[in-house]
């Protein structure tokens, strides 16, 4: 009864914010539900005064529906499935992520970036966008200033792809008569999902060829996105041994020191992304045992929501002034990472004779 009376009114509100966002996602998919959630939150936020009452609640749900959000997500990921159908890409996913992070790396040193905003920038363009970006914040400690920067970001050029993707695509010579090579081409270089499966769709539209560059593109896009795994728990590691280092050198008791300094993957790997790949594994075993996968679709949405809401809290707790302010050394990283997975994807495509 204590949580509801120190949590209940923030839930509530950001529930409320992210019914219409979750149907206008629905209705302008290339905008996608969560950016109108976050949106609505910072509108909003802006006049919004004595809230009080409300800040514990909206707090809790940018954290721990979030965090909740990314553990269910796992159910609609089925490895084995992801694996053999992503063979063929996983050379070109392997490398844009790598470009983005070095890129995001670099610039954060030469440009003297928030080493947040750096990370959440890079992850977001080279795994998946806005899922990501959620999975990366609770593990770097993100503030939700931080996450609304990033996901602005990531928005700007999710849009500008899911436009230009299938133009590009065309201009250059794709196949026209399979979705095979622009279904790679979206699936590794646009950033998050919902621009994915516009872009897709835009081709299938384009060339009369069903769903089929939808289907590949978002099968490529899966296989992409089981990088948050890697990429999460390393980025964990690295803060606690930072953390460690920073403790032991503050403190006077040797033997505090020591205790301290001692590194222990427990401390290291944030549970969540432990119960992400349980959630994947059970989805799996489920499908290899004759289970339809069909019946993680309502989790999946569930998932999808439950972002939506969380992203109305992170807007709620943003400042939209602040953001407009200093938005535009991470908008030209948002623009380098993004023009260097489009490159390196066409190039690795050209090398490997996909098109």
């Amino acid at each position: 009864m204590s949580f509801i009376k120190k949590n209940g009114l923030g839930i509530l509100i950001c529930f409320i914010i992210s019914i219409p966002a979750w149907f206008f996602g629905k209705y302008f998919p290339v905008i996608g539900g969560p950016i109108f959630a976050i949106i609505a939150g910072m509108l909003i936020a802006i006049p919004w005064k004595n809230r009080q009452a409300f800040d514990s609640g909206i707090k809790w749900t940018s954290k721990v529906i979030l965090q909740s959000a990314v553990v269910i997500l796992g159910f609609g990921m089925n490895l084995g499935v992801i694996i053999k159908i992503g063979g063929e890409s996983l050379p070109i996913i392997i490398t844009t992520i790598t470009t983005s992070l070095l890129i995001a790396y670099f610039l954060h040193k030469a440009m003297k970036i928030d080493g947040n905003i750096a990370t959440l920038v890079g992850v977001g363009s080279s795994i998946c966008g806005g899922s990501a970006i959620a999975a990366t914040a609770p593990v770097i400690d993100a503030d939700d200033s931080e996450v609304a920067q990033a996901i602005s970001v990531i928005f700007f050029f999710n849009v500008i792809a899911a436009i230009i993707f299938p133009l590009i695509g065309n201009l250059i010579g794709f196949d026209t008569t399979s979705g095979h090579a622009f279904g790679i081409f979206a699936g590794t270089a646009v950033n998050d999902t919902s621009s994915v499966t516009a872009a897709a769709s835009t081709w299938d539209s384009m060339w009369n060829l069903g769903s089929e560059t939808l289907d590949e593109a978002v099968l490529v896009k899966l296989t992409r996105t089981l990088a948050i795994i890697p990429i999460t728990l390393g980025l964990a590691i690295i803060r606690q041994r930072k953390n460690n280092k920073e403790d032991s050198e503050g403190s006077i008791n040797r033997e505090v020191r020591e205790n301290k300094n001692e590194f222990k993957l427990k401390n290291s790997f944030p549970m969540f992304i432990l119960y992400f790949i349980i959630a994947a594994i059970i989805t799996t075993i489920s499908v290899s045992l004759g289970v339809s996968d069909s019946i993680f679709t309502p989790l999946k949405s569930l998932s999808k929501f439950l972002i939506v809401m969380a992203m109305a809290a992170i807007g709620l707790n943003s400042n939209m002034i602040k953001l407009i302010k200093t938005g535009g050394k991470p908008i030209l990283l948002g623009a380098s990472c993004w023009v260097g997975i489009t490159l390196v994807s066409l190039l690795m495509q050209k090398l490997l004779h996909i098109w």
